[in-house]
């Protein structure tokens, strides 16, 4: 999975806004979803952590693995950066 990408719409003063944060899959769906910004904080720090991350569409789950160890199915290549369309 790719997050392709994170954009922020400013609320009013003194509101938080809203993240629109969009999902590309290694089947090419994509999916947007508008994080918190507290949770875009948690999602970004993620990132930066090197955690792998998965996404399951069914369950609206973000799956993140390898923050302690590593899981097996994590250690197959990763796939390519994503396209310019």
């Amino acid at each position: 999975m790719k997050i392709a990408n994170a954009n922020w719409v400013a609320g009013q003063d003194g509101a938080d806004g809203l993240f629109k944060l969009l999902l590309i899959t290694a089947d090419d769906e994509r999916h947007v979803l508008t994080p918190s910004p507290p949770a875009m904080t948690t999602l970004i720090a993620l990132t930066q952590a090197g955690a792998v991350l998965a996404w399951d569409p069914v369950d609206r789950t973000l799956i993140a693995a390898n923050l302690v160890g590593t899981m097996p199915w994590t250690e197959s290549e990763q796939p390519g950066p994503i396209p310019d369309r």
